[in-house]
């Protein structure tokens, strides 16, 4: 089940999104974000 929620990022980080969107195979900006925390997860948990 997916949630919606709403956050708050500079512009800095809106271009590094963009960017990451042109480069990967994410579909989305939400996609993007999913992928960022789910590689600091599994960094967190070793």
């Amino acid at each position: 089940m997916k949630h919606i929620i709403s956050v708050s990022v500079d512009e800095d980080t809106v271009i590094k999104i963009r960017e990451i969107l042109r480069k990967s195979s994410c579909r989305n900006k939400s996609h993007v974000v999913e992928e960022a925390v789910r590689k600091f997860w599994e960094g967190k948990r070793r």
